[in-house]
């Protein structure tokens, strides 16, 4: 054999790798063969759902523009809501009335689908992503279609939709500003709250990452309490008003506990402390008993406590008691916040094993200090209201009230 023949394998057949060749894209098809689906069926879902279920289409190709014939009619322009060219159908979300009761068949509809094809969720959520941050390209109406779909969609627990699919694209600065996304919340809660409770929409909003952000829904001359207390009031919605007054409450208490505490573990000048709390107080409209309350929490919670020596717990109490008593003394005003501030005591007592001994010195200790009046005392001792220790309390505190009635009988 020459050496430039090239050597053969005799007898041997040499393969040729098959390459990989790509299908071509063609979803203008695709949304063809379900419009025509729905009219061959005159748009009777479930006669729909039972022929797109049992069709060869390939759905896990053109998702998306399956769920784009289903919400407008037909295809959709690349990146926009705008109807591309092909067959469309009148039986879209989109076309239909603005009413729950006509909407609910596509959302059940919906839910057959995807029971049987887990796999289209992503494209549902892509879907409308892309629709409810084009909001402004949808006529009003069209906009209350698609939160009523939304709300129906969380109401009926479509199968895996995820709130932040919702929520999250519809914070865009051009439709906050337009007053867009506050009209759609606004008809998604109303249409929510029909067949769920506040608590579930909460827990909507939570896994959406709103629960905290509700004001943002504004546009940012009427982000305020005020001007959130006004629209969903005229709206109806007194239960999501009530929950967000509760909920800047809270913010508002828990900003001054973290302030008393930082002045507290700094042994900030009590004059100084007090002052803060009375402006606090006043930016707030913080109620009295609420101001009673955290005070002791904080200074209960600044004391160093010792372990399981009793000696030394009882020593750091009533320390920090003596130490603190004017600030006490200066929001316990009345008999009413007197007994209240008893009440505290006695539920940290009952609910600290450390301090469940330590009752009748720390009532002796604010007694001493001027914080708790005799009358108040005796009042808790007699008539008491709160059953949490009571019993054991009562017993350990005897001696001193009987010390007490002694003195005001010898006057």
């Amino acid at each position: 054999m020459s050496s430039k023949e090239k050597p053969t394998l005799g007898g041997t057949r040499i393969k040729t790798r098959k390459r990989n060749i790509a299908a071509p894209l063609d979803p203008a098809a695709f949304a063809d063969a379900v419009v025509q689906i729905y009219l061959d069926n005159a748009g009777d879902l479930e006669v729909v759902a039972k022929n797109i279920e049992s069709s060869d289409l390939n759905f896990s190709r053109y998702g998306d523009t399956f769920f784009e014939v289903v919400f407008t009619g037909g295809r959709t322009q690349p990146g926009t809501t705008k109807p591309d060219e092909g067959e469309r159908h009148p039986y879209s979300i989109i076309d239909c009335e603005p009413k729950r009761e006509v909407i609910i068949p596509s959302v059940i509809y919906i839910q057959k689908i995807l029971r049987r094809r887990p796999f289209l969720i992503k494209n549902l959520e892509n879907v409308m992503r892309r629709f409810l941050q084009s909001l402004e390209l949808f006529e009003e109406n069209e906009r209350k279609k698609l939160a009523i779909f939304t709300a129906l969609a969380f109401s009926q627990k479509l199968s895996g939709l995820p709130p932040e699919t919702v929520f999250q694209p519809l914070l865009k600065d051009n439709l906050v500003a337009k007053g867009l996304v506050l009209s759609f919340m606004t008809d998604f809660f109303k249409e929510y709250l029909i067949d769920n409770s506040l608590d579930d929409l909460i827990s909507i909003l939570k896994r959406g990452k709103m629960e905290d952000n509700l004001l943002d829904i504004f546009p940012s001359g009427k982000r305020s309490a005020e001007g959130f207390a006004e629209h969903f009031t005229k709206e109806g919605l007194i239960p999501l008003v009530e929950y967000n007054e509760k909920k800047i409450f809270e913010v508002k208490l828990k900003e001054m506990k973290s302030a008393l505490t930082t002045q507290i573990a700094e042994e900030t000048d009590i004059s100084e402390v007090i002052e803060t709390v009375k402006q606090r107080v006043k930016d707030a409209k913080l109620p009295d008993i609420e101001i009673v309350r955290i005070l002791w929490d904080v200074l209960m919670d600044a004391v160093q406590w010792s372990g399981k020596n009793q000696q030394q717990n009882a020593n750091a109490a009533l320390r920090q008691v003596k130490t603190w008593a004017n600030l006490l003394n200066t929001f316990c005003t009345n008999g009413r916040l007197e007994l209240e501030l008893l009440y505290k005591v006695q539920m940290q007592c009952y609910e600290d094993a450390k301090l469940m001994k330590l009752f009748p010195e720390i009532v002796r200790s604010l007694y001493d200090q001027d914080v708790l009046a005799e009358d108040t005392i005796l009042h808790w001792f007699r008539k008491g209201t709160n059953p949490k220790g009571r019993q054991t309390f009562v017993k350990a505190l005897e001696p001193f009230v009987n010390w007490l009635e002694e003195a005001e009988e010898e006057e």
